[in-house]
């Protein structure tokens, strides 16, 4: 628990160091952004003061060389100059097209006069006004935040699908080594009890008794091999998915209470599919349990398989507590559990067995507090 609580302090250490860090690189970049705003601006006012000595001075003196060289000397920052009634008189770095283009020109100078203000050119007789956009070494400082933030969100999302990855690895290599070791440690006493019922019919037991007994020997078996299976690629075989689920659902009927009612529906005619008998009565049988579990052994239980053409849907539905709708997924999370001595292992096993196993989909589909809930697993008709 101490190891537990100092990987997770270290953890939100780790991520408050992070956030501060990007904090100061954002705002570091904010900083620069308006540094270069301003210079931008006293440019563009000095560019201004030369149109204006330009506009004031006689074109055949050599007081206007300065202010051209000034006007000249920028090839970086476009801009319109307009008279008072709006009409451009003069461009500058603007691309070609736009400039033969009215339409295209005047919806520059408005997206001009939202980004700057204007600059006025006071004149002798009139003035003149001086529209500007960013530069593209400023338009790309204004973006640069946001692909950092982008960057920094793919690196999160990289580093977080690799633990999670990890993790998954991990618990599924604990589970294996569990289910197997538990098919070890069943296969001994199972060998004993088979050899017991021989001696049983040998003394002329009670042959019902003795045929009870064998049924259970083969459904310990049965669990032994599902056990055996996890962790290892399962062998499937083409069977009828509906004979298969009436037969589980009926085993587990016989070996429970009478105030359980139990009811199957599904097609009359057989539903060829590619599973693993074994492991489809497991999760028919972890569905139907938890089902009773929630209805705390009394009440309505169905079992229903649907062909819809395209894909085959078993729901089972009880009369039980129900699901809040903010643990749909939850539920099948390994370790998560609503039981006071569950292991919250029975659905993640049974969507593991599903999805992984069968190439299906399982999902809590209706739920509602006190009136029951109805869990639907899907597969694709091949």
């Amino acid at each position: 628990m101490q190891f537990s609580a100092q990987t997770n302090k270290t953890r939100w250490v780790i991520i408050a160091a992070s956030f501060v860090i990007v904090s100061l690189i954002l705002w570091n970049t904010y900083d620069f952004f308006q540094v270069f705003k301003s210079e931008e601006r006293q440019k563009m006012e000095i560019l201004a003061e030369s149109v204006k000595t330009i506009n004031n001075s006689d074109p055949t003196t050599d007081e206007i060389n300065l202010p051209l060289q000034v006007m000249n000397s920028n090839e970086t920052i476009p801009f319109i100059v307009t008279e008072k009634d709006g009409k451009i008189s003069n461009t500058r770095n603007i691309d070609p097209k736009i400039e033969e283009d009215p339409q295209q020109l005047q919806f520059l100078l408005n997206r001009f006069k939202k980004e700057n203000d204007a600059i006025i050119i006071q004149g002798a007789e009139t003035s003149q006004y001086l529209y500007y956009g960013n530069s593209s070494l400023l338009t790309k400082l204004k973006y640069y935040p946001l692909a950092l933030v982008l960057i920094i969100v793919l690196f999160g999302f990289i580093v977080y699908n690799f633990y999670r990855s990890t993790k998954i690895g991990t618990q599924n290599k604990l589970w294996a080594g569990m289910a197997k070791e538990t098919a070890h440690q069943i296969g001994t006493p199972l060998s004993s009890l088979i050899g017991w019922v021989e001696i049983m019919k040998a003394d002329n037991v009670d042959e019902t008794t003795v045929a009870e007994i064998e049924k259970d020997i083969e459904r310990l078996q049965t669990i032994t091999d599902r056990f055996s299976k996890i962790g290892s690629e399962p062998i499937l075989e083409r069977i009828n998915i509906v004979k298969e689920t009436e037969d589980s659902m009926h085993y587990l009927k016989a070996r429970f209470s009478k105030q359980v009612n139990f009811s199957f529906t599904g097609p009359e005619y057989p539903v060829l599919m590619s599973l693993n008998p074994g492991l489809h009565s497991w999760t028919i049988e972890n569905l139907v349990k938890n089902a009773i579990d929630a209805m705390k052994g009394k009440g309505d239980l169905t079992v229903a398989v649907i062909d819809d053409n395209k894909y085959i849907k078993i729901c089972v539905s009880d009369t039980g507590k129900g699901i809040p709708k903010n643990d749909f997924n939850r539920v099948f999370e390994p370790g998560f559990t609503t039981k006071k001595r569950g292991w919250g292992l029975g659905l993640s096993l049974t969507k593991r067995i599903v999805e992984e196993y069968h190439d299906g989909k399982i999902k809590v589909l209706r739920s509602e507090i006190g009136k029951g809930t109805c869990i639907q697993m899907t597969f694709k008709i091949t």
